[in-house]
């Protein structure tokens, strides 16, 4: 039960309205009105139609390309800010541009820390998340972040669907770690080893993979691939190809965020994957892909809610 003594309103832009339903109904409140008025340049302006004074606003956007999301999240907290709102709560489902987390070749940017900027220049005084694509990225604010993970619903899906001589497997080295963490968590849940393999990727480019390895058994094995984005679903597509002709009963894939840009769909579609298992933090039609599963995030971010709302643990709500 929430505390009566902290008021709350949750509002949501264009990018956030669909999930930030099903919390309220998680939540048993009501969706705030928020007005977006648009120009014929193209210019935008928000307004909130009710009142925010002294209460906590959480305001759901995901800050995905094209940069009117981020924009019309930055304007959000900013009309929270000088309508007197207690704090103003950014719940960013997924966190765009955390793709360029460092330098990693010479005279570029690092985007993600630019936005961090952003928000808490705008006013933002918490940050909830979902899987970063990387984890540091925490770092780059100066004000509280609640990171949450998406493998305990995975973890529930994978788990009902009583997979024998199951496999997980990473779509590269640097996501081993993910890989293995959900790995630990349905082996516990299993009460048995799943092992994990690593799939060795070379780049050409940007979202273009040139070769992949295999570095593992999965001779007759049913294979989970983990990773965060599936954006173009080369890299998950041509793994399912590889470990298929390496002898895997099945394949199928699990992901965070499916962003699913040009012609992912039909890519998905026209390769191995039995399954593409993704979160509901972007708005998707499933129409669009019958291969794709998607989970909804609701009862994570309503507990996330519910334990900032009254001060209690959120790594007790079992979330994290």
């Amino acid at each position: 039960m929430l505390i009566e003594a902290n008021p709350f309103k949750i509002f949501a832009g264009s990018k956030g309205e669909a999930l930030a339903r099903r919390v309220c109904d998680y939540l048993n409140v009501s969706l705030g009105k928020v007005n977006v008025e648009h120009f014929s340049d193209g210019e935008f302006s928000v307004n909130f139609e009710d009142s925010v004074r002294g209460q906590s606003v959480f305001l759901f956007q995901s800050t995905c390309p094209s940069s009117d999301n981020l924009f019309e999240l930055l304007l959000m907290i900013d009309a929270a800010r000088r309508a007197s709102a207690y704090k103003v709560i950014a719940v960013i489902p997924y966190f765009g541009w955390a793709r360029q987390d460092r330098k990693d070749k010479p005279r570029v940017s690092i985007g993600a820390k630019l936005i961090t900027n952003m928000l808490q220049t705008a006013g933002a005084d918490r940050v909830i998340t979902l899987d970063l694509h990387a984890d540091q990225i925490q770092g780059f604010f100066d004000i509280p972040v609640d990171h949450l993970f998406g493998s305990t619903i995975f973890a529930d899906y994978i788990q009902s669907l009583h997979l024998e001589n199951l496999v997980i497997a990473s779509p590269d080295v640097g996501g081993s770690k993910r890989a293995a963490a959900f790995a630990k968590k349905l082996s516990r849940r299993l009460k048995m080893e799943v092992p994990v393999v690593i799939c060795y990727k070379q780049r050409l480019r940007a979202n273009q993979v040139s070769e992949i390895r295999v570095l593992g058994d999965i001779a007759d094995k049913n294979v989970v691939i983990v990773d965060d984005i599936a954006d173009t679903a080369g890299t998950l597509c041509k793994a399912a190809g590889v470990m298929k002709a390496a002898g895997a009963a099945t394949v199928r894939a699990v992901v965070s965020h499916g962003i699913l840009s040009g012609n992912a769909c039909e890519r998905v579609m026209e390769s191995e994957l039995e399954e593409l298992v993704f979160s509901d933090s972007l708005p998707f039609d499933e129409s669009r892909l019958p291969k794709a599963k998607v989970i909804t995030t609701e009862a994570i971010f309503g507990e996330t809610i519910k334990a900032i709302q009254n001060h209690t643990s959120i790594s007790d709500q079992n979330i994290r």
